[in-house]
């Protein structure tokens, strides 16, 4: 009996001992825009679906990283490369954030124009085109200097600095809101009215409506932190916004304190197709955001399941 205590103890020894998460919630960060807080809740769901507790937390897009720093706030859903990646790289740089790898989205976010405007504008869709034309752009509010609405101040991108560096006659008005930013569009494009505006993608705006993004020189990390580099040679961000992946971003201790849901987090992927078909599920359809998420995942269930059992 001696040798079998013995022996089941060896057993037990060798097997490995699965790290258990924290009862406590796992604070995931809202935006204010519908893609995000689409992303969002449904990675809230699957990791409750792990075993997780969580807790939604509103916060600014980029003011956010103050708190992930400190792990006041846990994990954040949408870093887009086209205006969050200088934070981002900051916080990992600071060794209290960890970049949770790519969501499978990959982001577009820069200038669109609707397609009627090509024939008031000869030579769009390249930015000195529509730098020339800038007073087919103007408003009551703006003229003679073309309006370019851009999305709200906490989204960053360097619109304002763009005009600056590139010596655009067009005054940047930021939108209060996402949805204010796309009701402007859909009242625009009734009426075929002038516009020029912060469009993104993965989202339903560029599906729905016929236009272009405008062509401004190609962007690199130079450019934005050189101001030597471009067109401009006195100022930086003389250049159009980056491409890319769209990032998870967490706490440096969210693995330690919840090991199986950094693993989950980790695994998260979607596509731009599925994300613009949600987000136009809530936006334009009228459902309720929860209920369009667990129509997705009980249509996904495999995938999601997958995220877990990795």
């Amino acid at each position: 009996m001696k040798h079998l205590s013995v022996l089941a103890a060896a057993c037990l020894a060798a097997t490995p001992v699965l790290a258990q998460d924290s009862a406590d919630p796992i604070k995931l960060t809202l935006h204010d825009w519908s893609g995000q807080l689409v992303t969002t809740t449904l990675m809230g769901e699957v990791l409750k679906e792990a075993g997780n507790n969580v807790e939604y937390v509103q916060a600014d897009y980029i003011a956010q990283f103050a708190g992930l720093k400190t792990g006041d706030l846990h994990l954040a859903m949408e870093i887009w490369e086209t205006t969050g990646r200088e934070a981002l790289d900051e916080a990992v740089g600071s060794g209290n954030v960890v970049n949770m790898g790519e969501t499978g989205m990959m982001a577009i976010e820069e200038w669109w124009y609707p397609a009627y405007m090509e024939e008031r504008c000869p030579g769009l869709p390249d930015w000195e085109a529509l730098n020339d034309c800038a007073e087919e752009f103007s408003t009551a509010e703006t003229a003679p200097l073309g309006r370019y609405l851009g999305g709200p101040v906490t989204w960053g991108g360097f619109d304002d600095e763009r005009v600056e560096a590139l010596e655009m006659d067009f005054e940047v008005i930021h939108a209060g809101t996402d949805a204010a930013l796309f009701a402007e569009l859909e009242a625009a494009y009734q009426r075929q009215d002038p516009i020029v505006l912060w469009v993104y993608a993965p989202h339903w705006a560029p599906a729905k409506y016929e236009g272009k993004f405008v062509e401004f020189p190609p962007y690199s990390a130079e450019c934005y932190n050189d101001p030597s580099v471009g067109i401009n040679s006195d100022a930086a961000f003389d250049c159009g916004k980056p491409t890319g992946p769209i990032w998870k971003a967490a706490w440096a201790g969210l693995s330690e304190q919840w090991p199986n849901a950094a693993k989950v987090v980790e695994n998260f992927k979607i596509s731009n197709e599925d994300m613009g078909a949600m987000v136009a599920d809530v936006d334009l359809n009228g459902k309720p955001l929860d209920q369009v998420v667990a129509a997705w995942m009980v249509e996904n269930e495999a995938t999601w399941k997958s995220w877990i059992a990795q």
